[in-house]
């Protein structure tokens, strides 16, 4: 019955699940049959739905011989991250494979069968991957080899080094999700469905990587302290605790809360950049794989912002926002309306006496003066009371039966992965 009263609280999100499941999905994420790809590929994309449905999805909906070379690449960077990832992997053994990860790609044999990570298939069956990446074509190669090689020398450097100063906050995010976003946006200019200029700008595309990442961290923070990690800049959070983990103290909410929005200001600085990127795009397909995750960003740090509830436990959006997301972040007008919403939400939770107050209000006047909505966008809530009443006996006629449905979008909650 809880999910019933949040339904009811947002009949809307009814109509957009229902929208969704109804075919609206096809708009966004048309499917690939894989009985139409040779064997190897196959199973590429098999080991991409096993690591990352999400993902898996969004991929399968860019066009022509693109789909295949983004898939490859998150695989390549998925087996160098649970590289990255496993504590079984000594120090002496894990710094050279960091470094020398993107020439296992060349060779046809390669593999490692000793991690115990979750996704060490993708280590496990490297071979089919690497010969997959071999039939790319050769410009497609280039990019995948030489981010691969920039990212685990990255991944090496941060392995026994914390993030201190904010400035290493942005390096990490750039090696680990900027790096990322450089590379896609190479590939999307090398496969000719976008301009020279969307791989050639490298701030704008690490803009992309690093408003991902940010908002990541800072939603996880409580998850990263349970398994031991740090992320948030000692620069930052020193300024309101003495150790990273006493912001979770009871005692300390008010501190931590006013860090937490430290931070939320700092990741908003990358949105201008995340619509200039947007803008310059002119292929639908790659338009929803790049806006999609960007939305749901702005949502998750408009939900996390001022909220207590960072440092007890999961933040995350409602599944029915995040289906009106994916359906509704399709154009540059739609997209800029979303941020818009956002950060008016967090504008108007911006308490006056927290130290960052005026850097968010800053950063707010200048991201508003971008996304300043018109058309019919600039009204997208507004719904009719016959609608919302039709919207609300039909949550309680069959909550049970969207309570399904709505494991589909369940997957785009989480802004990112890894």
């Amino acid at each position: 019955m809880e999910l019933l009263k949040k339904w009811l609280g947002h009949p809307e999100d009814i109509y957009h699940l229902l929208r969704f499941k109804m075919g609206g999905y096809r708009a966004v994420m048309p499917r690939l049959d894989p009985d139409s790809l040779a064997p190897g590929l196959r199973a590429c994309y098999r080991y991409l739905n096993q690591t990352s449905r999400s993902f898996a999805a969004v991929i399968q909906a860019l066009d022509g011989e693109l789909r295949h070379a983004v898939c490859i690449f998150y695989l390549v960077l998925r087996a160098l991250d649970t590289v990255e990832d496993d504590m079984t992997i000594s120090l002496d053994i894990k710094v050279p494979m960091l470094h020398e990860f993107h020439s296992y790609l060349y060779q046809p044999e390669w593999k490692y069968m000793e991690s115990k990570e979750k996704d060490r298939q993708v280590l496990e069956d490297f071979p089919t991957i690497s010969s997959e990446f071999r039939n790319l074509a050769k410009v497609y190669q280039d990019v995948i080899s030489d981010i691969c090689h920039k990212m685990g020398v990255g991944m090496a450097e941060f392995l026994e080094k914390k993030v201190d100063s904010q400035h290493e906050w942005d390096k990490y995010c750039h090696y680990v999700a900027g790096l990322v976003g450089i590379g896609l946006s190479r590939l999307f200019s090398a496969s000719e469905l976008e301009d020279p200029i969307i791989g050639q700008d490298t701030e704008l595309a690490n803009s992309m990587g690093l408003f991902l990442q940010k908002t990541n961290i800072i939603r996880d923070y409580l998850e990263d302290q349970l398994e031991g990690r740090e992320f948030w800049p000692r620069e930052v959070w020193s300024r309101y605790a003495k150790k990273l983990s006493d912001l979770a103290k009871p005692e300390n909410i008010d501190m931590a809360v006013q860090c937490l929005n430290e931070l939320i200001t700092n990741a908003l600085h990358h949105v201008p950049d995340v619509l200039t990127y947007l803008s310059r795009l002119k292929n639908q397909s790659v338009f929803n794989f790049c806006a999609i995750p960007q939305v749901m960003a702005i949502a998750t740090l408009a939900a996390c912002y001022n909220n207590k509830q960072v440092f007890r436990g999961v933040v995350k959006i409602r599944k029915g926002q995040a289906v009106t997301l994916m359906m509704d972040a399709t154009n540059i007008q739609a997209v800029k309306a979303i941020m818009y919403q956002y950060v008016e939400e967090i504008y108007q939770k911006i308490p006056s006496t927290d130290p960052s107050s005026n850097k968010t209000q800053q950063i707010i006047a200048s991201i508003r003066a971008m996304s300043l909505p018109s058309g019919p966008m600039a009204s997208r809530h507004h719904y009719s009371p016959i609608y919302l009443s039709c919207a609300m006996l039909l949550a309680a006629l069959s909550w049970q039966y969207l309570s399904t449905v709505s494991k589909a979008a369940e997957e785009y909650v989480q802004t990112g992965e890894n």
